[in-house]
């Protein structure tokens, strides 16, 4: 089935996939592609959307896309950077700030008769993030919004369906985004919002089955919601073509390994456990720095998988759980130019002496969408309700060097934690927890006796896709009572905190 779609173009904005995804929970197909390799605009594109960008339009490596075939020819809609290039290209100006615009801002002005802003009223919150501003906009263009300190916050073309936003619709804190991005998409544009996960597992199937014909994919299994819904995907297209591997690091949680193999017994998933622990331990001996501790975790899990998918004979794929914010924060989404925040171990293709293709049936999907497209399949919804649990595992929840010592430490830690967040009914309240090794050593008190001994963080946030995530408020009785049964039951442990910051300028896991 052909879907009308929208074409976002990126201009290396980390929020760019936000726009996405809020397009996609209106029920409309969107695909984004970088502002420097437009694809040919024919009549499959019914929309554009210009995101935000790290760079100033004045600065003289700012990107400049090609919007011939597009501006005054298909509805336009210019977000922050997109704003203020549809201004500075053609006949505005845009300046530099007195001060920095950026955080929560209300609408002081708009204009009732703009289809854009309809049913968004005087006072509604929004989100500001940009260094320079609209100081003049060309004679054809109209203020459709302001706020005390942005006076051109929404803008319209004059006899085109161009408009532009200087604040962000696509983040939480715009309270009447989603009504502005709906007014631009169904009413402005015509969609008809088809695009919905019980079409997205229809259509991922069929495209599963010609992509794969009748050869072998092997699959690394993680017991996450990520790899269990990539794995059902592909089951429900290949049967019995398909391999599950489900790798011991030695970086799991207590207990894991045995659980997730049970935990699929009775899906019908072919699953094979393999210890491997002793040969991520001596990788990472001796390495201390975050990024080499990623990428040789991913190296030897490569490793793993070669060997273990030359046991079954012809196999040809590599499927993995990639979901969007993996490839956003590692590499540029499909080739554009979004800065790199860290390495993912599932990102980045394979070395040249693997002769597996990978195939990657998330990489377009936010972690909420996984969860909706899983509950479409009829998957297990404790399963689907379960915390993210990083790739490398324990391992970058362990600053400095990763010992087996700390491994163990970090697994009781971890287990009294997250299990406390469940008999106390906060466990689904919480995006994601966890407990970090801090290389932090502290005096203390335990009956007459000094110690100096270790300190855990422990970490608990809310966000919806990863993408931006807030702390959670845990109540003081429940971590006072947590803090004391860790420094009571594990031994090398006398100190712990709980981590209040956000992300950004944050990222959820320590490294």
């Amino acid at each position: 089935m052909e879907h009308e779609k929208i074409l976002i173009l990126d201009f290396g904005s980390q929020y760019t996939q936000l726009i996405a995804r809020r397009v996609r929970e209106l029920n409309i197909y969107s695909e984004i592609h970088p502002y420097n390799n437009i694809p040919k605009i024919d009549g499959s594109w019914k929309a554009v959307i210009l995101s935000g960008s790290p760079y100033s339009v004045r600065d003289k490596n700012a990107p400049i896309p090609d919007l011939k075939e597009i501006k005054g020819k298909l509805p336009l809609l210019g977000i922050c950077f997109g704003a203020q290039h549809l201004v500075h290209e053609f006949g505005g100006e845009v300046l530099p700030s007195n001060t920095r615009e950026y955080g929560r801002a209300n609408l002081s002005f708009i204009e009732t008769s703009s289809l854009l802003m309809k049913g968004v009223s005087v006072g509604s919150q929004v989100w500001m993030s940009h260094g320079d501003t609209i100081s003049m906009i060309p004679k054809d263009y109209n203020i459709i919004a302001s706020t005390k300190d942005v006076e051109v916050a929404a803008y319209s073309v004059d006899n085109e369906l161009t408009f532009a936003l200087q604040f962000h619709p696509e983040v939480y804190h715009s309270k009447d985004g989603h009504i502005i991005l709906k007014n631009f998409l169904v009413d402005i544009c015509g969609f008809s919002q088809d695009w919905t996960p019980s079409a997205f597992v229809e259509e991922t199937i069929s495209y599963l089955r010609e992509q794969v014909g009748k050869e072998k994919v092997v699959l690394g299994l993680s017991g996450g919601v990520d790899s269990t819904v990539a794995a059902v995907l592909l089951h429900k297209a290949i049967g019995d073509q398909l391999h599950c591997i489900f790798v011991d690091n030695g970086l799991l949680r207590k207990g894991e390994f045995d659980s997730v193999l049970k935990q699929y017994q009775g899906m019908g998933l072919n699953v094979k456990g393999v210890d491997a622990k002793d040969r991520f331990y001596k990788v990472l001996s001796g390495l201390s720095d975050p990024e080499k501790k990623r990428k040789a975790i991913g190296s030897m899990f490569i490793d793993v998988f070669d060997d273990e998918s030359q046991l079954i004979n012809d196999v040809k794929w590599l499927a993995q759980g990639t979901i969007y914010p993996d490839v956003i924060e590692s590499v540029s989404v499909n080739g554009g130019p979004s800065q790199t925040i860290k390495s993912h171990h599932n990102v980045g293709g394979l070395p040249d002496f693997m002769k597996l293709q990978v195939i990657e049936p998330l990489n377009t999907l936010f972690k909420d969408e996984v969860r909706r497209i899983g509950k479409s399949m009829n998957i297990d919804k404790h399963l689907l309700a379960r915390h993210p649990f990083p790739g490398p595992g324990l391992a970058i929840r362990i600053l400095g060097e990763v010992t087996k010592e700390k491994v163990s430490i970090l697994q009781e830690v971890d287990c009294i934690f997250i299990t406390a967040l469940r008999s106390s009914n906060l466990y689904n309240k919480v995006w994601q927890a966890g407990a970090i090794f801090l290389p932090v050593q502290s005096v203390g008190v335990m009956g007459d006796e000094r110690t100096y001994e270790n300190a855990i963080a422990l970490r608990a946030v809310e966000s919806t896709d990863g993408m931006t995530a807030d702390w959670v408020h845990l109540p003081h009785e429940f971590l006072a009572k947590v803090s004391n049964e860790i420094i009571n039951k594990v031994k090398g442990i006398n100190r712990v905190v709980y981590d209040i910051s956000s992300k950004p300028p944050a990222t959820i896991e320590w490294e």
